[in-house]
């Protein structure tokens, strides 16, 4: 499938009249954590491809044995792969806890990253692990295909594989060693070969395959390809302690900083082109979902026409007092958690929590069908769920990286901006919480720049590669070509003073709040990240 893309949308392009020859270099975003086996024969077969003749027909093995495969397994296990439980559970002991575990490598072990991976491939499949000449990540296996031979992993990319000791800049030799079994380190090194630190630097030419085929000159220059998540950070400049939130089914929360600050309930990677710098990521399973089931509830109460519009989730959300409190030297702060699906961060079943929150303490708010009496005053379902659900994801947002910004002139900590992209972006309701609660010394923007964020950072990586002057960073590459004015609206303030600040007394109680659900329906021993530290 992945070479069928390829051919299939550079033949679309060249249909549409794309003139591949301007091209003068090529970088992209592949789905992060996913795994690509090379066979011996990988290396002789991508430097002799034939310009005639597709991707597949030459790089996927013959009927009967009559022609070589590029591949030693046939399938490439991705980010939905959940089948490596007993191997993330190896990992996580292997340099003793997750929490030691995401310390050298920015991550406890997970299912989709290729450390785990390959370790249940290794044991699971050992003939074809020892035919395997070389391990591919998705993106470095996209730049492999472009280049005419295997290409090093990007050195953001190669932080979501639980194998890369980011501190150091090595291979992690406990790690490696467990994934390498009796073949051994130096095998399993040669597998994964060299990572190169400039994020930018060319790994040459591209294959004349593509110059024969789609007519790209043959001095085009491949530049690293890296993950999905580390590319869309490159599709606008973004500046340290500035964040984005994407706001689709699922929520995620990136941010560069030069803080190296891990934990077992988020990612740090390596920034993919500036040194010094870290990618800190939040994924969340819930986001858009959760968020439609109060709106669907609340409309069901109404004689509209519209089950599906917004308007009175958000005017319910916005009319509603901060954390519900009328009074808030008085009144108990509400504080909820909604999971229609199972959730990572924390790690719990589906389920919804309502508790009440004052004095240090929880007092929880039964579901309405446990309910006595037609409603709770303290707590009316639905319609305290609007502003509730909305509060409850962002303040896990802030929970959770309050101790990687700075201080933004006379402001307290907090983003110096919030971009918000995806579906969600449009939401008046969203922006307007997301200031009052994540704060934002510039404000809140919303980010349009098409729906693939990832691609274009992708484009602009390879343009920084072969444009930039000695010792340019990519940041001040991008800025002075970048036209905000068409790509980035703010939509609201950020920091709002007291408000901000009453969110911040929240947290405590919030963290509280999620020990709870871990304590009823945790999926594992994970422990709530509070202000940088395990409680």
């Amino acid at each position: 499938m992945f070479l069928e893309a390829i051919d299939l949308v550079l033949g679309r392009l060249k249909e549409q009249g794309a003139d591949f020859s301007k091209v003068a270099g090529i970088s992209g975003a592949g789905m992060q954590h996913g795994t690509v086996f090379w066979s011996k024969d990988a290396e002789t077969i991508l430097g002799g491809l034939d310009g005639d003749k597709t991707l597949v027909e030459q790089l996927e093995p013959g009927g009967k044995g009559e022609r070589k495969g590029a591949f030693s397994h046939p399938f490439s296990p991705n980010w939905q792969d959940a089948s490596t439980q007993k191997q993330c559970d190896a990992f996580d002991k292997a340099l003793q806890d997750p929490k030691s575990l995401a310390q050298a490598t920015g991550s406890k072990a997970h299912h989709r990253f290729s450390g785990p991976q390959i370790l249940r491939f290794h044991q699971k499949y050992p003939d074809a692990y020892k035919a395997t000449s070389r391990i591919s990540l998705v993106s470095s296996f996209l730049a492999s295909i472009f280049l005419g031979e295997v290409a090093p992993m990007d050195i953001g990319d190669v932080c979501g594989a639980n194998l890369w000791d980011i501190k150091n800049g090595r291979w992690q030799e406990d790690l490696v060693a467990l994934a390498a079994g009796d073949e051994g380190v130096a095998d399993l090194k040669s597998k994964l070969g060299d990572v190169p630190e400039d994020g930018g630097g060319s790994f040459g030419s591209i294959s004349s395959y593509f110059v024969k085929r789609y007519n790209f000159p043959s001095t085009s220059q491949v530049i690293p390809f890296t993950g999905d998540n580390p590319s869309t950070i490159l599709a606008l400049p973004l500046r340290s302690s500035d964040a984005i939130v994407s706001l689709g089914t699922s929520t995620t929360f990136l941010m560069s900083t030069p803080e190296y600050k891990p934990d077992p309930a988020y990612h740090f990677m390596n920034h993919p082109t500036t040194p010094g710098l870290y990618m800190f990521m939040l994924c969340y399973k819930n986001g858009g979902l959760a968020r439609e089931h109060i709106r669907d509830a609340i409309n069901n109460l109404s004689s509209s026409d519209n089950s599906k519009s917004w308007d009175l989730f958000n005017n319910t959300a916005t009319s509603t007092p901060v954390l519900g409190q009328e009074n808030p030297d008085s009144d108990p702060m509400r504080l909820g958690l909604y999971f229609p699906r199972p959730e990572i961060v924390p790690n719990v079943k589906d389920g919804t929590w309502r508790f009440l929150y004052k004095d240090n303490n929880l007092s929880a708010i039964p579901p309405p069908e446990a309910q006595t009496k037609t409603e709770d005053k303290s707590w009316p379902i639905p319609k305290g769920d609007a502003r509730a659900i909305l509060e409850s994801q962002l303040l896990s947002l802030r929970l959770r990286s309050q101790n990687l910004v700075g201080k933004q002139g006379d402001l307290p900590p907090q983003p110096r901006r919030v971009y918000l992209v995806g579906g969600g972006a449009v939401n008046p309701a969203i922006a307007e919480l997301a200031g009052e609660v994540l704060g934002g010394a510039d404000g809140v923007y919303k980010l349009d720049i098409g729906g693939n964020a990832c691609a274009l950072g992708g484009a602009y990586k390879a343009a920084w590669g072969v444009e930039r002057k000695k010792g340019e960073t990519f940041e001040d590459f991008l800025s002075a070509r970048w036209s905000e004015e068409d790509f980035v609206k703010k939509i609201c303030d950020g920091y709002r003073k007291g408000t901000w600040e009453r969110y911040g007394d929240a947290l405590k109680g919030f963290a509280m709040v999620e020990e709870k659900a871990i304590a009823e329906k945790g999926q594992d021993k994970d422990k709530v990240v509070s202000g940088g530290t395990v409680v």
